[in-house]
C-alpha cells in the first residue's frame, strides 16, 4: 500500500480512476499514434493515391474531433444534471471499443469503412475522456488533485506504453508469434486494444461512485437553454475560464506536435525505426516525469510548474525546428517526454480547482473542446505555411507563438481567486500559486 500511497493513489477509488487512463491510453499509442495510419494507407486505401489517403484520413479525424467538441457540453450538462457520469462514460467507452475491434475487420481497399470505424473510435474514446475527467474532483480532494491527475497521466504512459511494446513485436516478427505478416499483427493488435481498452475499463465501474446530481439546477428549464447558462457561468468563474483560454492555446501547439512528428520526421529523412522507438522511449519516460513535474508543483504550485514545461516546448520548437540527424530527434523525443505528461495533468487539475464540484461535466466538457481542438489551428498554420514555403521547418518554428501566448495568458490566472470562485467565494485554506 505503501508504493501507491507515494503515488499520490492510496485509497481504492483513486487506483480505479487512474486506470482508465491506462485502458484508454492503448488507444492513443497503438492504434491512432503508430499502426492505423500505416495500415489504412497500405491496406484499406490501397489503390488510392497518396495524396488522396492523406486528404481523407485528415479529413475523418477532423470531423470526428470537431464532432465530439461540439456536443461535449451539451453532454456534460445533462450528465450533471441527471448524475449520469459513469451512464454517459460507458456509452462513449462502449463505441469506443466496438469500432476499436471493428478495425481488425477492415481489408484491402475499405477505406470507406475503415474511416468510419476510425472516426467513431475516436468519437468514443474523447468522449468517454470528457466524463473520467469530470470525476477528478468527486475522487480526489483539493490537496490531492495534481497527484491523482499526475498519476493518471502515468498510468496511461505505462499501459499505452506496455501493449505498444507487445504490438511492435507482434509487427516487426509476426511469423515468431504465428501472425503471418505484419498487415495480419496490425489487425491483432487492433483487436488486442479494444480488449484492453474493455477490461482496464471495469475498475472504475466497479469502484468510483456516481457523483450527485446537481441539484441547484431547475431541472424545468430547457437543456439547450441550460447550455447557453452554463456558458454565461463559466465566464462568471473568470479564473477558470483565463486558464482554459490559455490551456487551449498552448496546447493547439502540443497537439500539433503530436500529430505532426511523425510526418515531419519522414520529411526531413528520419527513420521509421527512430520514429516507433522515440514514441515507445517517450512512453516510459514520461512516468517518472510526469511524478517528478507533480512533486515539483507540491513545492512552487501548478501554474509555476506548467510555466516551466511550456518553455521547454518552446527550446523544442527551435530545436525541431534546426534538427538533421537521428541524434537530433532523439533530443526532442526526451524534451517531449519530459514535458508533455506534467503540462497535461497539472493543466487538467488546475484546471479542476477552479470549477465547482456539482458542475464539473459541464465545465469539463468545455475543458473537453480545448482538448479536442487541439493541434486544429496549428495544424492549419501548418499546412499553409509548408504550402507557401515548401518545407515543414518554418512551419514547426511558428509553433512557438501558440506557447508564448498562451504563456503570457497562463501568468494572467490569479490561482487562489479561481479556487475561492469555485467554492463559492468563500475563503480558501489553499495556499497562493500567483
Amino acid at each position: 500500500m505503501n508504493r501507491f500511497s507515494s503515488l499520490g493513489l492510496h485509497r481504492k477509488e483513486l487506483r480505479a480512476w487512474a486506470m482508465y487512463d491506462w485502458a484508454n491510453s492503448a488507444f492513443i499509442t497503438s492504434v491512432i499514434t503508430v499502426f492505423y495510419p500505416v495500415y489504412f494507407a497500405q491496406t484499406a486505401a490501397k489503390g488510392l493515391e497518396p495524396a488522396t489517403v492523406t486528404g481523407r484520413y485528415a479529413m475523418a479525424t477532423t470531423i470526428a474531433l470537431a464532432a465530439i467538441a461540439l456536443i461535449s457540453p451539451f453532454l456534460g450538462l445533462l450528465a450533471d444534471r441527471y448524475a449520469i457520469r459513469k451512464r454517459m462514460l460507458a456509452i462513449f467507452l462502449t463505441l469506443g471499443v466496438g469500432c476499436t475491434a471493428g478495425l481488425a475487420l477492415v481489408g484491402p481497399g475499405d477505406w470507406m469503412a475503415g474511416l468510419v470505424l476510425f472516426g467513431l473510435a475516436n468519437m468514443g474514446a474523447s468522449g468517454s475522456f470528457v466524463f473520467y475527467d469530470s470525476l477528478l474532483p468527486h475522487v480526489a480532494k483539493p490537496e490531492e488533485i495534481d497527484k491523482v491527475s499526475s498519476a493518471g497521466y502515468a498510468a496511461g504512459y505505462f499501459g499505452g506504453g506496455t501493449l505498444l511494446a507487445i504490438n511492435v513485436a507482434w509487427v516487426l516478427q509476426p511469423e515468431f508469434f504465428g501472425m503471418g505478416t505484419a498487415e495480419n499483427a496490425m489487425r491483432w493488435s487492433f483487436a488486442s486494444v479494444a480488449l484492453w481498452w474493455a477490461c482496464f475499463s471495469i475498475p472504475l465501474f466497479r469502484h468510483v461512485a456516481e457523483p450527485p446530481a446537481n441539484s441547484s439546477e431547475d431541472t424545468g428549464v430547457g437543456v439547450f437553454a441550460g447550455l447557453l447558462q452554463t456558458m454565461k457561468e463559466l465566464r462568471r468563474y473568470d479564473q477558470a475560464f483565463l486558464m482554459l483560454l490559455a490551456f487551449l492555446i498552448y496546447n493547439d501547439g502540443i497537439g500539433t506536435i503530436i500529430r505532426m512528428t511523425s510526418v515531419y520526421g519522414t520529411e526531413i529523412g528520419i527513420g521509421m525505426s527512430t520514429l516507433i522507438s522515440a514514441i515507445l522511449v517517450v512512453q516510459f519516460l514520461g512516468i517518472p516525469c510526469t511524478f517528478a513535474f507533480a512533486a515539483l508543483a507540491s513545492r512552487i504550485g501548478a501554474k509555476m510548474t506548467i510555466a516551466i514545461t511550456i518553455v521547454i516546448y518552446m527550446v523544442i520548437t527551435v530545436l525541431a525546428y534546426r534538427m538533421t540527424t537521428s541524434a537530433e530527434f532523439w533530443t526532442v523525443a526526451l524534451l517531449v517526454a519530459c514535458a508533455q505528461g506534467g503540462c497535461q495533468a497539472l493543466s487538467r487539475s488546475l484546471f479542476a480547482s477552479m470549477i465547482p464540484e456539482v458542475r464539473s461535466s459541464e465545465f469539463f466538457a468545455f475543458f473537453a473542446v480545448a482538448e479536442k481542438f487541439a493541434g486544429v489551428l496549428g495544424t492549419g498554420l501548418f499546412a499553409v505555411l509548408v504550402t507557401y514555403t515548401g518545407s515543414g521547418r518554418t512551419a514547426v518554428l511558428s509553433l512557438v507563438v501558440f506557447f508564448l501566448v498562451g504563456g503570457f495568458l497562463l501568468s494572467r490566472v490569479s490561482v487562489e481567486k479561481g479556487r475561492r470562485q469555485a467554492l463559492g467565494q468563500r475563503d480558501s485554506l489553499m495556499p497562493s500559486e500567483d
